[in-house]
Formats: C-alpha cells, structure tokens, sequence
C-alpha cells in the first residue's frame, strides 16, 4: 500500500507512562527568546531550502544560544542563552542576527521576519530530514507542510512550578494582546486573509493546540499528564502546543502566540513586555485566576488574530467591552514601574506608542504592499528591516 500506517505508538498494557520531567529551578523573571525565520531567495523572494546550508555556515561562528533546523527545510530557528533583561535579549539576537545576515549573502539567499511568507505554496515545501519531524509529517500528513509558519517563543522563569502554574494562567488573560502586538501574517499564498495573524489559524488545526487546563497545583497537572500519557496519544511536554505550557526541563513557562516579528527589536520589547507583565503578577499578585476566566479567552483571541490592534477586549473579571488598544495601553501604564526597575521602560514605551497609533507588523506588511503592488517586493523590503536597514520610511 502506498498510504503510510498511523504513527501511534500505543504502549503495551503493563509498560509505565512516561513521567512528567521535574520542575528545574531557574532564576525568576529569567529569559529565553527563540524566533523561526524564513529563508528566501533573492531572486523572486520565494522561500529557499537552505536550512542545511546556513546550519553549515552558522556552526563556525561562536555565538550565544542556539541555531537549529525547523520542521521544513527553508525554516530556522535561533535562540538566545539565558538572559536577565530585554536589553541582554536584543544584544544576543543582534549578534545571531548578523551571523546570519553574512552567512546568508554568502549563499545569495535573505533571512525574513514575519509569521507567514506571502506567496508561498504549502505543497512545495521539503519536510527536513530529522526522526521527530519525519513523524511528524507522517502522523500529521498535509498538516506538517502548512506548518511552514514563523513564530516567536518567549521563555520566563518561575520560582517553583506552582508559581510557574499560576503565572502560566495569569499571562493567559494576556493572550490577546501578545498576539495584536506581534501580528505579521495577514497574507497566505498570495491573498489578505484579512486576519492581521493568519498563522494561528494553522495551529488551531492540531489536536493537542488551545489552552492548558486550569490547575494551579503541579501535582494536579502531573494527574493530568499521567492520565493523557497513559492513552499513548502524548509522551512529552513537546508534543502539547498549547498557547503557553510549562517547560520543566527549564524551570519555566513558554508563550508560544507571537507571530515572528520583521525586526529583533520588536523581538526584544515582546520579551520586555513578558517580563515586566511577570514582575507585576510576582511583587503585586494583582489577581487570582479563575477557570471562568478562559469563557471569552477564544473569542478574545480570535478578535486579536483577525482584527489585531483594533480588536474589542472582553474584560474576563467584570466582562467589560474595550479597545484591545486601550486594554494594551493601560497594561503598559500598570506594569510601566517594574518595567523601569527592569530596564524594560523603552521596550514597554514603544509597544504603549505602536498600541496608541494601531501600528503592528501586519499593517506594514499591508502598507508596503498597497505601496509596491507586488508581494515579492515586499518581502524584499521586509528582508531589509531584518537586516536593520529599512529600505522605505
């Protein structure tokens, strides 16, 4: 038969679960800043299968954090080491960020920001060859290939597992706005979606996708992952892509919502943004969250990824209806004093200023287009501000 069998690997009736991993102790409010970048050609400004290749010229260069292959072969990732500030995050990405701008010229290719490529077709795309995303694309089929998308993850470490537990359900109130803030996909082979973050809709699409459950005890949620372990359907942490989980292995949570921003500096204030929002939740407790709170988390979400910046907020307390922008704005007033003691406060200033003028990566993306005309051109132009050197005002 040429159809491949289902990969699921049910375990044999006596053979134990896998064990949740142990909480490891991290550094509070420490971060962790990894970003999927697309790598396109620089004749057409397609996507390029050149990931083996950069991974090639990238691991002669000593540099912070990490540089690894992503599930299709023109995709990588880049991390950061820890870091203690938004600052610390944007001089790390810095310097990956022009490695790979040099390593990129070389191979006549460009390295681009954005949660969608515009024009690409899913089919094209080459799964790369390695055993989890090999698995993948047979358990998941067409699914692997539209998984071609970009995203920003942000790690922030917490005290203890019940404290990451509670900071986890915490930021979720928050979803929303990381999302209208980091929007950068509204184009998906060639149209306007009309959504400012098309590429969670993408996610959605996989079964293990959404929100974590609500507990805020860490053996509460280890009774969760023994249950859902036990049907042979999850065997790691890695295999939930939920909006935000814990990563014990790490000591911390992970927000996973971010479309990949088109410069390291909006990259940098997102994390700014994480952190001085922990520092809040950590000095200040200013709320408790409830289970009732995830009743509007999908259509506050939904509203973030189709209309970004100009989305209506329900208000989970007290069901309040409001600008997203003006939620975001008095967010930013809120947590603006721990961001100061963070060295935070320019990040958080700017994203209050993109906040206050509806100014996010989707509504460049759209401008420069209304302005060029031609997809391909603004990728180029999209290229550029990734390399620091923004080619229009």
């Amino acid at each position: 038969m040429d159809r491949l069998d289902p990969v699921i690997s049910v375990p044999p009736a006596d053979a134990a679960p896998p064990a949740l991993e142990p909480f490891q102790q991290s550094k509070a409010l420490s971060l962790g800043v990894e970003l999927e970048l697309q790598l396109v050609n620089t004749h057409d400004y397609d996507l390029a299968p050149y990931s083996d290749e950069m991974l090639r010229l990238m691991s002669k260069i000593p540099l912070p954090g990490s540089v690894v292959p992503e599930m299709t072969s023109s995709m990588i990732e880049i991390s950061t080491g820890i870091c203690h500030s938004s600052a610390e995050v944007l001089g790390q990405l810095s310097q990956i960020r022009d490695a790979l701008v040099r390593c990129a010229d070389k191979l006549n290719i460009a390295c681009v920001g954005g949660g969608t490529h515009p024009f690409q077709m899913w089919h094209d795309q080459r799964i790369y060859d390695k055993p989890r995303f090999r698995q993948l694309s047979e358990l998941y089929g067409y699914l692997s290939k539209q998984f071609t998308i970009f995203g920003q993850h942000v790690h922030i470490g917490c005290p203890s597992p019940d404290d990451a537990l509670l900071m986890l359900h915490r930021m979720s109130r928050y979803i929303p706005h990381f999302i209208a803030l980091s929007a950068s996909s509204p184009y998906v082979q060639g149209h306007d979606t009309q959504f400012d973050s098309a590429r969670l809709n993408s996610v959605f699409a996989f079964p293990m996708s959404g929100r974590a459950p609500f507990t805020l005890s860490w053996d509460k949620f280890g009774e969760f992952f023994a249950k859902t372990t036990r049907t042979g359907v999850v065997k790691s942490m890695k295999d939930f892509y939920w909006d935000i989980r814990p990563k014990p292995e790490f000591g911390t949570i992970e927000i996973r919502v971010f479309d990949t921003p088109l410069t390291i500096e909006r990259a940098a204030a997102l994390a700014g943004f994480v952190q001085s929002l922990g520092a809040w939740f950590l000095e200040e407790q200013p709320f408790v969250p409830q289970e009732d709170d995830y009743m509007v988390y999908t259509y506050n979400r939904f509203q973030a990824c189709r209309f970004g910046l100009e989305a209506v907020y329900v208000e989970p307390a007290t069901g309040e209806h409001l600008p997203l922008r003006e939620h975001i704005v008095r967010t930013c007033n809120q947590i603006e004093p721990h961001a100061r003691r963070l060295g935070a406060a320019a990040a958080i200033d700017m994203l209050r200023q993109c906040a206050d003028h509806g100014s996010n990566d989707a509504r460049w993306l759209r401008e420069t287009h209304a302005h060029e005309r031609l997809l391909a051109e603004m990728v180029r132009q999209a290229a550029e501000r990734f390399r620091g050197r923004p080619a229009r005002a």
